[in-house]
């Protein structure tokens, strides 16, 4: 899937990564996959928070634990390290030298905390007045939460996911989370598709901008259908496990062996559901004909439903539901999806040349690209190690700018 000799469709782009732990990160390995060449900027030493988040670690050439978490691994491929000190003036000047060549700034620091250092989006437009600057946090650089700090799990709940996460109170459920950092995530992907978004327009007019994005906001936004929900009858959404709120069925089951997932789209595929179940006189019911009607009365459904599909295991129940066209499948584990043979045939697992020379599997891009496929070229790098790698292009840059007439 990777090619090193098909040029990326964002080759020829660099990105100044000035951002770390999840969000920014996740922005800049995809812009690093499509081709942009991301300089990540870290901390002398310590480089990235994520680095310490674990165990488990990659093992170094001496058996003890690298710098390389799992948990960084996962959103810092393709790119280059190099580590800068932005509480000293040496540091600050370096910044700004890079950025003077860069496209793109992406950064994730409190807002007013850059500006402080003398390196705010004002000062970098001065040099660099094409640049597009992305800045992330927790809730904006406007509103009345802007000063707070944000974090994934804090944003989850405050931003209502957590309140339709979970079973309901009287299946003696509580708010929970959704079980990785998918408002970080989420974040990172507008970020992508902002800073494509202001690089056309930079093409196109030569003007750079700055791009304000709040995680709070970003999760705010993929409320989706539970927001319009409430915007459109003024209900309160409330957490219903796996059921949808406005589908029915479209949850998942337990079986004589495990847990199956069943989504039935349409009265069609409701009425071939009811057929292979035994039951089909169920699909006649007044109760459940449409979908409307069994949206209300989903408990009563639920029980008939889960009584049936008691009688065989889950792998048998979707081979038959899938032959018969009706969207079902498995409840899988972590190990389970990463062994699919769909997951190994769509490149969802790839591996790449750790520079200790072993082997890293990590998870692929889902992006296949016919002309420009992703790439993949870097593995995730350790503090610092390209440092003077990126100290010669630039001293190469510079020294050519002072050529140009």
């Amino acid at each position: 899937m990777s090619s090193s000799q098909t040029a990326g469709s964002l080759t020829g782009l660099r990105v100044l990564d000035l951002s770390r732990i999840l969000a920014g990160p996740t922005c800049t390995q995809l812009l690093a996959d499509l081709g942009a060449d991301v300089i990540k900027v870290e901390r002398p030493g310590a480089g990235d928070d994520t680095r310490s988040w674990g165990p488990p670690f990659v093992p170094g050439a001496d058996g003890e634990d690298s710098d390389l978490s799992a948990y960084f691994l996962a959103a810092n491929r393709n790119k280059r390290s190099i580590a800068i000190d932005l509480a000293t003036t040496e540091g600050v000047a370096l910044v700004k030298r890079l950025a003077a060549i860069s496209d793109v700034v992406i950064e994730n620091y409190k807002p007013g905390d850059l500006d402080r250092r003398g390196l705010g989006y004002e000062i970098i437009r001065g040099i660099k007045p094409d640049i597009v600057w992305c800045s992330i946090s927790g809730f904006g650089q406007t509103g009345p939460y802007s000063d707070r700090t944000g974090y994934d799990f804090l944003i989850q709940a405050m931003g209502g996911i957590m309140s339709i996460t979970g079973e309901s109170d009287t299946a003696g459920g509580r708010p929970v989370k959704v079980g990785l950092g998918i408002a970080d995530v989420m974040c990172g992907m507008y970020a992508a598709v902002g800073i494509l978004a202001a690089l056309r327009h930079r093409d196109a007019t030569g003007e750079g901008q700055y791009i304000d994005l709040a995680l709070y906001d970003a999760q705010v936004a993929w409320l989706i259908n539970a927001a319009t929900n409430h915007l459109v009858s003024g209900k309160v959404p409330g957490r219903i496990g796996n059921r949808h709120p406005n589908i029915a069925p479209y949850q998942t089951f337990g079986t004589a062996d495990g847990e199956i997932a069943i989504a039935v789209g349409n009265d069609q595929q409701f009425a071939r559901f009811c057929v292979e179940l035994g039951l089909p006189d169920l699909a006649l019911d007044e109760r459940f004909r449409r979908n409307r009607d069994r949206v209300v009365h989903m408990d009563a459904l639920d029980g008939i439903l889960s009584d049936a599909l008691k009688a065989d295991g889950a792998e048998a129940w979707e081979r038959r539901l899938v032959a018969a066209g009706i969207p079902a499948g498995r409840v899988a584990t972590i190990d389970q999806v990463l062994s699919d043979p769909h997951t190994v045939a769509r490149d969802m697992v790839v591996e790449m040349p750790a520079g200790d020379g072993g082997i890293l599997r990590l998870l692929g891009n889902p992006l296949k690209m016919s002309a420009t496929p992703v790439r993949f070229d870097r593995p995730p790098p350790h503090v610092g190690e390209h440092g003077d790698e990126i100290m010669a292009e630039l001293a190469l840059a510079e020294a050519a700018a002072e050529r140009q007439p």
